[in-house]
């Protein structure tokens, strides 16, 4: 069975309705979990605790989708 990897991650966008960050290099990482329920929990927990911040958002990213298992190489890794 194929493991769907989820990152949930966040921090301070420029503008509320976008999702451009202020910067990059103070994006907090929440971690990785191992399933979608796992990640939503997580991307809850933080994101209430930034209710307040409309500038401050958290994302869940579903990593499994980066990687298409039917084919030998997937889009995101390197070619010979």
């Amino acid at each position: 069975m194929t493991q769907k990897l989820h990152l949930v991650f966040g921090g301070e966008l420029v503008d509320p309705q976008s999702t451009r960050f202020v910067d990059v290099s103070r994006i907090h990482i929440v971690g990785m979990f191992p399933n979608y329920a796992a990640a939503y929990d997580a991307w809850k927990k933080h994101a209430h605790h930034t209710v307040d911040d409309a500038h401050t958002r958290y994302f869940i990213a579903h990593l499994h989708r980066l990687r298409d298992e039917e084919q030998e190489t997937g889009p995101t890794e390197e070619m010979e």
